[in-house]
């Protein structure tokens, strides 16, 4: 997921807006890591996982985490990337 992240004057900003929202993310029972863009303090790409046997049910809770985040004002979500692994 690659975010956008406006109000961040500093990489203490973003890192503040970004623990919040692993904070929220963490209570839905989800990994989450910064995977890339770690240097700029108003972008972020984020690697959100989830483990289920029920595709309809991951899909629509990483619907809820993609709402969330965008109804939270600190964060524009730019480009969500998803991908289900069946094994």
């Amino acid at each position: 997921m690659r975010l956008r992240i406006e109000g961040a004057r500093s990489l203490k900003e973003k890192r503040k807006v970004l623990k919040s929202m692993r904070d929220r993310i963490a209570k839905m029972n989800l990994s989450v890591s910064e995977v890339d863009d770690n240097e700029k303090w108003q972008a972020a790409t984020m690697g959100i996982v989830m483990v289920s046997n029920d595709v309809p049910f991951v899909n629509s809770v990483l619907d809820r985490v993609v709402a969330d985040m965008e109804e939270s004002g600190e964060i524009e979500v730019i480009a969500v990337r998803r991908e289900i692994l069946h094994l």
